[in-house]
């Protein structure tokens, strides 16, 4: 009678296991996110990682972050949306403008002079996709974009206050938009990738470079570059580079209502503003390091900023003729990026 016993209750043990809903393992949907800096970048620790956190706390663990840096899944960072698209990963983080050409209604917030903060400029970088561009984003889902902190000059050993010490000289430059804007300045660009400054400087290949502060450190450049030539607090940069994080549609229909708002509740506008917001808080402590090495700092007076802007000006109209000839509206659409930046600085 026992041993029948027994055995009913394990029958019936077998039967539950069998007719509940797969477990918590199981229901944990795992989304692989591809980026192309190490795990030591700041975007990764202080951006990504977050993130991640928040999603899985607010999903009840349900939803948790594969994370591949350095370009794990393969490929190329230029091909990362690409990959998003096609599914070989499901989130990306990267630099659309990688791919020259194929984004340039988004590409106006790279223009000469045009954010004075990523936490300002990421916002309005928000809007004017989801207004203007997301066409050039087509297969992927945008969860948020943003801007870095913004590129200032940093010199070997040259000493740069105006347009005429800035002549002839080789500069790093961040991108196709980069390269054109240090040519309306006078220097000579030279298009490399961020881990080449170092050496490129040292080795005197070039004589400094355009590069946010928030790259710096990693590349201990604070040590290599003796003078940095900023813009004032206040005026625009003369460089920015945009950033997208976007998922693969397909991955994000298949989740349940649930996760998807979760999902929703950590993108958009208000992603992009921690984002850009996050971004800006890595200059100081980037700049304090070369403060406290006692290197020199040149700004900009108001009167040589206004003559860089007035150089750059022919950047600003070749891009209105590259949207037109696509069959844009290049002055409607540098006109609203430039009204989206004053709205979200003032």
């Amino acid at each position: 009678m026992k041993q029948l016993k027994k055995l009913i209750m394990l029958s019936i043990a077998a039967t539950l296991l069998v007719s509940v809903p797969a477990g918590a393992a199981s229901d944990v949907v795992t989304l692989k996110v591809s980026h192309f800096l190490p795990t030591s970048s700041n975007f990764h620790q202080k951006i990504l990682l977050p993130w991640c956190e928040k999603i899985s706390k607010e999903s009840g663990g349900k939803l948790k972050c594969q994370i591949y840096p350095s370009m794990q899944l393969g490929g190329t960072p230029a091909q990362l949306l690409d990959q998003v698209r096609d599914g070989v990963a499901d989130i990306v983080w990267t630099l659309p403008t990688y791919q020259a050409g194929r984004f340039t209604k988004a590409e106006v917030f790279e223009l000469p002079f045009m954010a004075k903060s990523s936490e300002g400029g990421s916002q309005a970088l928000w809007e004017y996709v989801q207004k203007n561009a997301q066409d050039e984003f087509k297969g992927t889902k945008l969860l948020f974009t943003h801007l870095h902190d913004g590129n200032q000059m940093h010199f070997g050993k040259k000493s740069v206050k105006t347009l005429e010490d800035l002549k002839g000289l080789k500069l790093r430059a961040p991108s196709r938009i980069g390269s054109k804007t240090l040519t309306a300045l006078g220097a000579v660009p030279v298009q490399m990738p961020a881990p080449a400054v170092p050496e490129s400087i040292s080795k005197s290949v070039v004589d400094g470079a355009s590069i946010p502060w928030e790259v710096t450190t990693a590349f201990k450049l604070q040590e290599i570059c003796k003078t940095h030539t900023e813009t004032a607090p206040g005026q625009a940069k003369h460089a920015y580079s945009i950033f997208t994080f976007a998922m693969n549609p397909a991955k994000y229909n298949r989740l349940s209502p649930e996760l998807k708002k979760v999902i929703d509740n950590n993108s958009g506008l208000a992603a992009s503003k921690w984002a850009g917001k996050t971004f800006d808080s890595f200059t100081v402590a980037a700049r304090k390091i070369a403060v406290e090495r006692r290197n020199t700092f040149n700004v900009l007076t108001d009167a040589e900023y206004k003559r860089w802007v007035k150089a750059c000006e022919n950047v600003d109209n070749d891009w209105i003729k590259e949207v037109n000839a696509k069959g844009g509206n290049g002055v409607a659409l540098l006109k609203d990026a430039r009204a989206l930046l004053k709205k979200y600085h003032d």
